[in-house]
């Protein structure tokens, strides 16, 4: 498990540091940053990438290698991953939405990031920094969610293995469980490994916490606040994030644009690019 939260990260084209920001009296995140090798393009906008819930490194790999040649990359880690510094015992009260939303505040601060710099995530990291946004407290040049959740809802069984209180030996059963059920719903290959090895590197107190403290968690009904113009990458053949819902998001945000791709694993792949570089473009 240690080996995907641990250590700077060493890609071809360019340099990684491994940071840790505090972003409130107890806990500091995990900060992999990159910076291109080319001059020029140390100089592009940095982007600053904010990944799903529990996921790990591994997954973006590919995206990012090529990405890091191109411009610099704030990759965040956010407070439910094994990465994260607790300086006291964690308790479902310190995985509030309102702590991952203060969590990216206090990083985009650490790092001085503005209205020049773009923002790109997944899942969790999308639901985020889109309430984020809705409430004025980021700001940036642009924002590309990939499978973003209107909601962070569960079905009876999920819901009552998190609930329940139960013994660690049993967390990792549960965990077991979890990477099966995956395994029988989701039909894309590189997704199906991505979900298994970021279901196994957990720590599995930590993220069943975070469920709890998540769990029937909405973004707000309105977003019609949000002024960053927004790219939302979806796939028709995720059946994890339904794409009805990501349409329904897309007209929430004033002038969104949803961005079709031909799978969840190819929004992970360097493939991507000519369809981000494009959106961006537009701007």
């Amino acid at each position: 498990m240690d080996e995907h939260w641990k250590g700077a990260p060493d890609l071809l084209g360019s340099t990684c540091s491994e940071e840790w920001v505090k972003v409130s009296n107890d806990v500091s995140l995990r900060v992999l940053c990159w910076t291109p090798e080319n001059e020029t393009m140390q100089k592009a906008r940095p982007l600053m990438m904010v990944p799903g819930w529990g996921s790990v490194f591994e997954g973006w790999r590919p995206l990012v290698t090529e990405w890091a040649t191109r411009r610099p990359i704030i990759y965040v880690e956010t407070r439910e991953k094994a990465s994260a510094r607790f300086t006291k015992k964690e308790r479902v009260t310190d995985f509030r939405m309102e702590d991952f939303i203060q969590d990216m505040v206090n990083v985009m601060k650490h790092f001085k990031l503005d209205d020049s710099c773009d923002l790109f995530s997944s899942s969790l990291g999308s639901t985020i920094l889109i309430e984020a946004l809705q409430r004025d407290l980021v700001d940036a040049r642009s924002s590309l969610f990939v499978a973003p959740n209107l909601d962070l809802k569960m079905p009876f069984w999920p819901r009552f293995f998190i609930k329940t209180p139960m013994p660690k030996f049993f967390l990792r059963f549960t965990i077991k469980m979890a990477v099966w059920a995956v395994q029988k719903k989701v039909k894309e290959e590189g997704q199906r490994i991505r979900y298994k090895r970021t279901l196994l590197s957990q720590n599995a107190a930590r993220i069943r916490l975070s469920a709890r403290s998540l769990i029937g968690y909405e973004l707000p009904h309105d977003l019609s606040a949000i002024s960053v113009p927004c790219g939302i990458i979806a796939a028709e053949s995720d059946k994890l994030h339904g794409l009805e819902n990501i349409e329904k998001l897309t007209k929430k945000i004033p002038g969104a644009v949803m961005i079709a791709v031909p799978s969840n694993q190819y929004a992970h792949e360097p493939d991507v690019l000519v369809d981000i570089e494009g959106y961006l473009a537009s701007l």
